[in-house]
């Protein structure tokens, strides 16, 4: 009997996708840990406004400004002691020689008692590098001149000034290498916030760069403004204190406070010319002339115009002369400014100054008010 066919559907192979899965699985997770890290990622800072950049980039200058003072303090104590050292090492040197003179001295006297055929023992004394060993002998010093026993005495002092010449010019080589060291260190902190300053700067599009000169139009136009009201009010006390003194009144100064003659006017007037003639030239940190400054070297130079030698740094200008009220500053007289002292001008009369601003930018007038006043003095 013939097989009857089956009326059963073949069965129907279902194809497994384990690697699809596999794969989805994979891109899942992936997905998850991106979007764990994107929540779990802190936020970008955001970006700084003018304003900000402003108050930086000064703050930047006036650290660079502080640093240079810095600077020249150690460079002018580095000189100092370099001059110190040098007449040390001299001083020492001519020492040496009257040392070795003696010597010759004393080896001359040996060689005569040779000849003589004086005793071994004086001639191994006056031979002697170390003749202090022998010095305390008596029998050695009865048969000594008076002449002799002066030279040996000689010998002995100037053996110990010359050693004491060589430990003071070692120290002061010492003290030198320390200035040394901190004038790098001070140089490379400057260099450092110029540096940074400049980075931030040259991160401003156009428009921000605009934005930010239109600041330091008002912020110096308010300090023009203040300026002008100081120089109202000098001139009202000017003029009182004139009539005053016709009447019988007053001082007779022809100031509006501390009055300081001719004198000192005559002064002035040399070291405003000084100053005048400096305008346009750029400033340098650390410079003092005759083609760039920073603001103390301009001090300096201008005073030392009419006859006065003011220290190198701001810290030791503001020291010298008179302190003044701001309200009785005269021309010639020195502005200082910020907490720290790390700026100074020269008054020119009417709430204005010249002075070496910053690096960028030239000696130039501007109003006192620009800065921060920390105080004023009149050097002479």
């Amino acid at each position: 009997m013939p097989a009857l066919a089956s009326h059963r559907k073949p069965r129907t192979r279902v194809r497994t996708t384990t690697p699809a899965v596999g794969l989805t699985t994979a891109a899942l997770a992936s997905v998850t840990l991106l979007s764990t890290q994107s929540a779990t990622a802190a936020p970008a800072e955001p970006k700084p406004s003018i304003e900000e950049v402003q108050k930086k980039v000064d703050a930047l200058y006036r650290q660079a400004g502080t640093a240079t003072q810095q600077y020249n303090k150690a460079k002018s104590a580095s000189a100092e002691q370099r001059s110190k050292v040098d007449a040390l090492l001299e001083a020492a040197a001519k020492r040496a020689d009257k040392l070795n003179e003696t010597r010759r001295e004393l080896g001359s006297y040996a060689a005569a008692q040779y000849r003589t055929g004086a005793i071994a023992p004086t001639a191994t004394f006056f031979l002697a590098d170390d003749p202090q060993s022998y010095f305390d002998q008596d029998q050695l010093m009865a048969r000594m001149t008076s002449q002799q026993q002066k030279a040996v005495a000689d010998f002995r002092t100037q053996q110990k000034e010359a050693a004491a010449k060589r430990v003071e010019a070692t120290k002061s080589l010492e003290t030198l290498t320390e200035s040394q060291a901190s004038l790098r260190t001070s140089k490379q902190q400057v260099q450092t916030k110029l540096t940074e300053a400049r980075s931030l700067l040259s991160k401003l599009t156009a428009e921000e760069k605009a934005r930010l000169a239109e600041l330091e139009r008002k912020k110096e136009a308010e300090a023009k403004r203040k300026a002008e009201e100081l120089a109202r009010q000098q001139a009202a006390a000017k003029e009182k204190a004139e009539q005053a003194a016709k009447e019988g009144t007053g001082s007779g100064t022809g100031t509006g406070g501390t009055g300081s003659g001719s004198g000192y006017a005559s002064k002035a007037e040399k070291v405003l010319a000084f100053a005048r003639a400096q305008i346009g030239k750029p400033y340098v940190w650390g410079a003092t002339g005759p083609s760039s400054y920073d603001c103390s070297g301009l001090t300096q130079a201008a005073w030392r115009e009419a006859g006065v030698d003011l220290p190198r740094t701001t810290w030791d200008q503001v020291e010298v002369g008179t302190r003044v009220a701001t309200a009785d500053l005269q021309p010639g007289d020195l502005v200082f400014f910020y907490d720290d002292i790390s700026h100074v001008g020269i008054y020119k009369g009417d709430g204005m100054m010249i002075h070496a601003p910053k690096p960028g930018a030239n000696v130039r007038e501007e109003s006192i008010y620009y800065m921060p006043i920390y105080g004023s003095v009149r050097p002479a």
